[in-house]
């Protein structure tokens, strides 16, 4: 029973005690074949962390607790709760590749190991049954990743090298005041003392990060929820907009079925066709989206937006030209 984690042992010497035979270091050991070490800390564990009122008896030579009807909490975990902590462990694989990887696998391994032995997770039949495919992710130093977040943890000011596409490399300080992960990249919004404003960073375009040491105070202006009310997607302009898309009824079904933007209306046409009308304050992200559906979606307002995609797909079309 050696590799039993610490939880177990402490419900085996619990229901021990409770039996009222006075147990023992020496035949709690042998009965759970471990040290008189390492009973000896469960117990002293017991009594300072758990509060159990577990005492020695020199006249029976045997532990007792004073309070007749305590009992060691116990986890109790249901079938259901088990299914969700394996799906949990089969969702960190989306984490793979990024420097939070090892930390998040260490965190879930101290989860595992706190449930009775019982309570184990990962059955064999159900590793076949679900699959997770974990989407695109960027490439993040992990020296870097830990400079930041550190400057993002002590509101620190950091310098960087950041690279923005079609740019070269630019030296930049930051003040880092949230981190954000969107579909496989992660991002530090903060005050850009280069460009006196509010910008949002990607970190896999980090080359370099500095911690100065500078103490900075996050403005009580700042609200990241007001901020990204708007958003699709990671970046944020300065106004909002209400955009309108009409989609085709043969993929209604797909835009009905879920939740794009949390202000999101829908309407459905008596051809079969739906309008989606939300709200946003930047177009990139969104245009993206829109065009992935092809010939099925178009915009109907605003005017300047629609306008502005046709001179784009008109720009694209010229790239096929022969």
């Amino acid at each position: 029973m050696r590799n039993k984690p610490q939880y177990s042992r402490l419900l085996f010497i619990d229901k021990k005690i409770r039996g009222g035979k006075y147990p023992n270091c020496g035949s709690l050991a042998e009965e759970y074949e471990v040290s008189l070490k390492t009973i000896y800390r469960d117990i002293e564990y017991m009594r300072d962390e758990l509060d159990a009122p577990v005492e020695y008896s020199a006249k029976h030579r045997g532990f007792y607790y004073t309070e007749e009807r305590y009992q060691l909490p116990a986890m109790d975990v249901r079938e259901s709760d088990i299914f969700g902590i394996y799906l949990a462990e089969k969702l960190l694989i989306q984490y793979e590749g990024t420097p939070i990887y090892g930390s998040l696998c260490r965190i879930f391994q101290k989860i595992q190991n706190s449930l009775p032995d019982k309570s184990r997770v990962s059955p064999a039949q159900d590793q076949e049954k679900l699959t997770i495919f974990p989407p695109w992710c960027t490439v993040v130093d992990p020296e870097i990743w830990e400079t930041v977040i550190q400057c993002l943890r002590e509101s620190s000011t950091m310098r960087i090298t950041y690279r923005t596409p079609g740019k070269d490399a630019q030296e930049r300080l930051v003040d880092p005041y949230h981190g954000i992960s969107s579909e496989g990249d992660w991002y530090v919004i903060g005050f850009c003392h280069f460009a006196k404003e509010i910008r949002t960073f990607s970190i896999s375009r980090i080359s370099s990060a500095i911690n100065t040491g500078q103490a900075f105070q996050v403005p009580e202006s700042f609200d990241f929820q007001k901020l990204f009310a708007g958003h699709f997607g990671i970046h944020i302009g300065e106004g909002d907009m209400t955009v309108r898309i009409q989609f085709k009824k043969e993929v209604a079904p797909y835009i009905q079925e879920r939740k794009w933007h949390p202000n999101q209306q829908l309407q459905e046409l008596d051809n079969g066709d739906v309008i989606l009308s939300l709200t946003v304050n930047h177009r990139l992200e969104l245009q993206r989206w829109i065009l992935s559906w092809g010939d099925k979606a178009t915009i109907l307002e605003p005017e300047s937006f629609a306008l502005e995609t046709r001179q784009l797909l008109e720009r694209t079309i010229k790239n096929y030209e022969r």
